[in-house]
């Protein structure tokens, strides 16, 4: 697939948008029901760490990190997000993104990326692992969906081995 990764701009919200909704369509993407604002959105995410794989004018994925606390001590940690359209879903854009996202991170100070999963979105498991990511635990029915199913979601971490040691 011929692609590039590019830093996510507010122009390219309406793709983005569309391409979260999707995961939120899954009902084990996320335990949102509905999607944010661009505002709401861009407050909440790190502005230095948000890329997305472009083709064209087409967005395949996105992959961005939130800070975990606004304590100093926390200032290298960040839970991520990732997105990938379902049609490029299994050709390796998502492990393209979380790559240069995670070098993106490490250049920006981040020592650990975290996210929680939900255990039966099987394919962000494994992106996560193949990237560095290790299992650290889980939280039994942390969360239910609208459709009234509770979820077990798993945490995963990588710390980086260049910062933060």
């Amino acid at each position: 697939m011929d692609y590039i990764l590019d830093e996510m701009k507010e122009a390219d919200w309406n793709q983005v948008v569309a391409i979260y909704t999707e995961g939120i369509n899954t009902k084990i993407a996320t335990f949102q029901n509905s999607a944010p604002s661009w505002e709401e959105w861009n407050n909440g995410h790190s502005k230095e760490c948000r890329l997305v794989a472009r083709k064209g004018d087409k967005i395949l994925g996105w992959a961005a990190i939130s800070p975990v606390s606004s304590r100093c001590v926390y200032a290298g940690v960040a839970e991520l997000s990732i997105y990938i359209s379902p049609e490029c879903r299994g050709q390796k854009v998502g492990t393209e993104i979380l790559k240069e996202l995670i070098k993106l991170s490490e250049e920006n100070g981040y020592w650990t990326l975290q996210s929680g999963i939900i255990r039966e979105n099987i394919a962000s498991l494994n992106l996560h692992k193949k990237c560095g990511f290790r299992e650290i635990g889980y939280r039994e029915k942390l969360g239910m969906m609208d459709n009234g199913k509770w979820h077990d979601v798993v945490l995963v971490e990588r710390r980086s081995s260049k910062i933060g040691n």
